[in-house]
């Protein structure tokens, strides 16, 4: 099968010496934006003339600038559909962003108009286009319609860069672009928390302008089934509803609400559609022999039946389950049905079946599982997943479709020749999968895992740990080291992969996704020699205006600026180590002639400052604030900012009720460890404190955590439960304790103040929950140490 697409026909990337320019946009006058193409300014794509996300393979500057508004037609030839689907998109996405729709004509004309053309003949690959922006016509063509889409995205980016309305100039340049990766992908995980049709297609609308053509539609796991199968209502009815765990289960009577959502078959068409005009490919999942519960909820029968004697609920927790799918020829038929109705809405070539954390805890248990790895002549059940796998990957290939799984695939015997490896637990996977002959899809968790969080910042929201900055992803390299160059060419593409367990709302989906998805295009589309992560900052100041325009809630985190008050003085930086940091001292917004930050600031309070990061006068961060009334408030860490005591299984959680115990309003995000909840204040200094105050939450513990559950830590409880502050060592006497009968009866966060002991210096002080045990996992949300009064 082809691997890669066909790159050795264009010249080396060359770059303009245009790219390196970045000086500040002009501002547009009254006129301009009105759509005069006589006052459109003469250099409003100044701040980068080719802000195209991904990077294209070659770009020449040229004389001059191209003037684009109302008045400018989009030509193409009669007759041509492909031409025209291409235009129209074109024109709408304007529309949307400057305001005007440039009107699509198959009439003959000269000068002043943008050509489009697909041409057949061309020696390009499928995916590739031509764009040629002269002074007075734009030329795009491409062999084929999806090459002819890329160019118009290109192009679209190119006039709207400005992040004004009305007429613009696009500066001359030729560009010959191609993806380096046939397989550009992105998955989203809708079982754990659905998402709508429309939000669903509000994806697939970002994944095509930044080039990804494959999105892997998670339908299927532990916590609920997302997909209408004909033949098996009860999948949806019953395995499509769970109740949330903790507060957030309980409606205002303090009863039970279901949680439901699934996609009917025709709103799968509606989508798979939707997807394909924008030249994208729907891949869906449906877990097997794992992440099964939902289903066997639905369906009991389909389970290890001599031990599992009754049918368990949809999931609310997070974590490795262990029910599985049973092994006997009902079981097999009852998938295989599955799979023709799923194959019947997907036209794509592949189907993931997952294949991940099987825990085999009930396949050992079973006395029929065992007899049935006897009968098969099997050495144990890693090798009757192997043959599980095989039957299935039969079934698939007699109806063409390609077996698509996780890199668990790989373990307990031999893979299906035609099978794909979606390897994700590093790079074994992959490499043990490319030399086997095998294509692989690198996903890799810690890389490529779009759930974890962006910052250890106070304001950050829910994910896991280690933080996963924007840089770490433009960083990644696509083809693992020890492949030789035969075996590289099975690296079909990569993706990244977005698990929703702690992206309850759309908004922290699109954070989670937003900007890293921009790194994450530049990464499978444009070839690693020409990465540059300085080019790629400048590019993306234009995106997060085009991010605004639309609407869309981008993660401003790696520009938004960090404060740090130590011995008297305030230090101002942000995680990118980019653009200029400009402030206020009157808690008012800085703008782009505020002062900038140029050395430590005076940590005295009373404090209020505002600070916000600029490039070329563009804002690239929301305001942050500093405030400060007394030294105490210079002492407050929030959890995000205490060091846990001990890694692995460290999270940033999001309450499951308002701060104020409520159902609505703003939740708090609380960092804690599920194996032993435990924290450290570094060095808090200690002269003059006299009392300490916290606010702490509990959330419900809807974790399963397999073998590792019994490494979870618990304390003896203390005064019915207390918070225990301890010095310099956490296994020392506590010097304090702050009991949680108060926290007890909220849902919410509590605050909670103890006296300390008279002390001197700097010590780390460790904090501690002793409350006999684990569920309710209680964590701290903030520390504030505090004078005699």
């Amino acid at each position: 099968m082809k691997t890669r697409t066909t790159r050795h026909l264009f010249a080396a990337a060359t770059l303009a010496a245009a790219l390196a320019a970045c000086t500040s946009a002009a501002p547009r006058s009254d006129s301009a934006a009105t759509g005069d193409p006589a006052a459109a300014p003469a250099d409003s794509n100044a701040a980068h003339p080719s802000a195209i996300i991904p990077r294209p393979l070659q770009i020449v500057a040229g004389r001059g600038s191209f003037v684009f508004d109302a008045s400018t037609p989009i030509r193409i030839k009669p007759g041509q559909p492909g031409e025209r689907r291409v235009a129209e998109y074109f024109a709408q996405r304007v529309q949307a962003l400057r305001g005007f729709a440039p009107a699509v004509t198959e009439a003959p004309g000269g000068r002043g108009a943008v050509w489009l053309n697909i041409d057949p003949n061309l020696t390009i690959g499928d995916e590739a286009y031509e764009l040629d922006v002269q002074a007075d016509t734009v030329r795009l063509s491409a062999r084929t319609e999806a090459g002819l889409f890329y160019g118009a995205v290109s192009l679209w980016q190119l006039a709207t860069a400005d992040g004004g309305q009305g007429a613009t100039r696009i500066a001359a340049q030729r560009i010959n672009d191609a993806p380096a990766f046939v397989w550009r992908g992105l998955m989203l995980d809708v079982a754990r928390h659905f998402r709508s049709v429309d939000e669903v297609k509000a994806v697939l609308d970002q994944m095509a302008l930044h080039k990804l053509n494959t999105f892997h539609w998670h339908l299927t796991d532990d916590q609920g089934w997302r997909i209408e199968i004909k033949q098996y209502p009860r999948l949806t009815e019953v395995g499509g509803c769970r109740v949330l765990a903790g507060a957030n289960g309980r409606g205002a009577d303090g009863k039970p609400q279901q949680y439901c959502g699934y996609y009917t078959q025709e709103q799968i068409r509606d989508v798979v559609a939707y997807a394909a005009a924008r030249h994208i490919t729907v891949v869906p999942e449906i877990e097997m022999p794992g992440h099964a519960q939902a289903a066997i909820a639905a369906y009991p029968e389909l389970a290890v039946t001599d031990v599992v004697r009754k049918a368990p609920r949809v999931s609310p927790d997070w974590g490795v389950h262990t029910y599985l799918f049973g092994v006997d020829d009902s079981t097999f038929s009852f998938l295989e049905n599955v799979l023709d109705e799923v194959a019947g809405l997907f036209p794509s070539k592949y189907i993931h079946i997952g294949g991940d954390e099987a825990a085999k805890d009930q396949w050992i248990a079973s006395k029929q599982v065992q007899a049935k790895i006897k009968s098969l002549g099997l050495k144990n059940e890693m090798a009757l997943q192997s043959w599980f796998v095989g039957r299935i990957g039969k079934h698939l290939q007699e109806h063409d479709r390609i077996l698509l799984g996780w890199d668990e695939i790989l373990e307990g015997g031999k893979l299906p020749a035609s099978a794909t490896v979606m390897s994700w637990r590093g790079d074994a996977g992959a490499l043990e999968a490319a030399r086997e002959g095998h294509d692989v899809v690198v996903s890799p968790d810690r890389k490529l895992y779009l759930d974890y969080v962006q910052s250890d910042r106070d304001d950050e929201p829910s994910g896991r740990f280690p933080v996963s900055t924007l840089r770490a992803f433009y960083d990644f390299q696509m083809i693992p080291p020890g492949l030789d160059a035969q075996q590289a060419k099975h690296v079909i593409g990569g993706q990244g992969n977005l698990w929703v367990e702690h992206r309850r709302s759309f908004d922290l989906v699109q954070k989670a996704l937003y900007p890293r998805l921009d790194a994450l295009s530049e990464v499978v589309w444009s070839p690693a020699s020409s990465r540059d992560w300085n080019d790629f900052q400048h590019r993306l100041a234009p995106q997060f205006a085009r991010y605004r325009a639309q609407g869309v809630q981008a993660s401003d985190v790696a520009y938004a600026v960090d404060f740090k008050a130590d011995n008297a003085q305030l230090t101002l930086s942000n995680q990118a180590g980019f653009g200029e940091i400009r402030y206020r001292t009157d808690g008012a917004e800085p703008d782009a002639g505020s002062p900038l930050y140029s050395q430590p600031l005076p940590a005295t309070p009373p404090l209020d400052l505002v600070a916000t990061t600029f490039l070329d006068g563009r804002a690239l961060s929301a305001p942050r604030r500093f405030s400060a009334k007394d030294l105490s408030d210079l002492s407050a860490r929030s959890s995000a900012a205490l060091k846990p005591c001990r890694e692995g299984y460290n999270l940033r959680l999001e309450d499951d009720a308002a701060r104020d115990g409520g159902r609505d309003g703003a939740r708090a995000a609380l960092t804690v460890n599920l194996i032993d909840p435990c924290w450290i204040y570094p060095a808090a200094q200690l002269d003059g404190v006299a009392r300490i105050r916290a606010t702490v939450g509990q959330v419900p513990y809807n974790f399963q955590l397999w073998h590792d559950t019994s490494k979870i830590v618990t304390r003896k409880a203390t005064l019915g439960g207390s918070l225990e502050v301890r010095l310099d060592d956490c296994k020392s006497a506590p010097i304090a304790r702050l009991p949680l009968a108060a926290a007890r009866k909220s849902d919410g966060v509590t605050t909670l103040e103890a006296k300390l002991p008279k002390l001197e210096g700097r010590h780390d002080l460790c904090f501690v929950f002793a409350s006999g045990g684990h569920d309710p996992l209680w964590a701290l949300d903030r520390v504030v140490l505090k004078p005699a009064e």
